[in-house]
């Protein structure tokens, strides 16, 4: 089995920094052109199964890679983190306005962040991601198959420090993933493998940098 694994494309709230989690939001008009983009690259590859996050940008992001030529399922566990009554601060340097000083674990020490209220722990979101992951490769009706999940920034990187088996002291190593960057797993005996991460098929002017 092989997974391709997409990051959504850009929403106005990537752009400004802002905490989008749970928070419903669209594809801007960039990020449908990468997506777009992205869908050119990846034209040549058959997917026999297409999975995404219900939240509308990863799922326009995986109609959009698509072309429509496939049908998609939804799956909850592929959502991103929830940032509860944080949605919609800002965690850029410019206009940092989180008012919990120890928020700044999620980004710097994952494993002592304290999500704020209505929030999901990091633990949580590892679960539920390999969750997903275990079942995909326990299902022998996926053996040969390759499959295409569309889903998001922190919920990508929890599925690979889930295969990884790495502590939640190194979560974000690597960064967050670009926007349409495509991370290809192979599994091959149980056990999922990296073949390619944080690919991206498109100009990089067109992509933010989350450094």
């Amino acid at each position: 089995m092989k997974l391709y694994l997409i990051r959504h494309g850009e929403t106005q709230w990537n752009k400004q920094r802002l905490l989008q989690g749970r928070t419903d939001m669209p594809l801007n008009e960039n990020g449908r052109q990468v997506a777009s983009m992205t869908a050119e690259g990846l034209r040549d590859i058959t997917f026999h199964k297409v999975y995404s996050s219900p939240l509308s940008r990863a799922y326009e992001t995986a109609r959009l890679v698509t072309e429509g030529r496939y049908p998609i399922q939804t799956d909850q566990r592929l959502t991103e983190i929830s940032f509860g009554i944080y949605e919609g601060l800002c965690c850029g340097r410019d206009g940092y306005n989180i008012p919990d000083p120890d928020f700044i674990n999620f980004f710097q020490d994952p494993g002592k962040y304290v999500p704020p209220e209505g929030g999901e722990s990091v633990q949580e979101l590892c679960h539920r991601t390999m969750s997903f992951l275990t079942e995909l490769a326990e299902d022998p009706e996926n053996q040969g198959k390759t499959i295409l999940i569309s889903t998001h920034g922190a919920s990508l990187r929890s599925m690979l420090v889930g295969i990884q088996k790495k502590p939640l002291s190194e979560f974000w190593q690597g960064g967050v993933h670009r926007n349409c960057g495509v991370t290809i797993l192979s599994l091959e005996q149980g056990v999922y493998s990296i073949q390619q991460e944080n690919v991206i098929y498109y100009d990089e002017a067109l992509s933010t940098n989350y450094d």
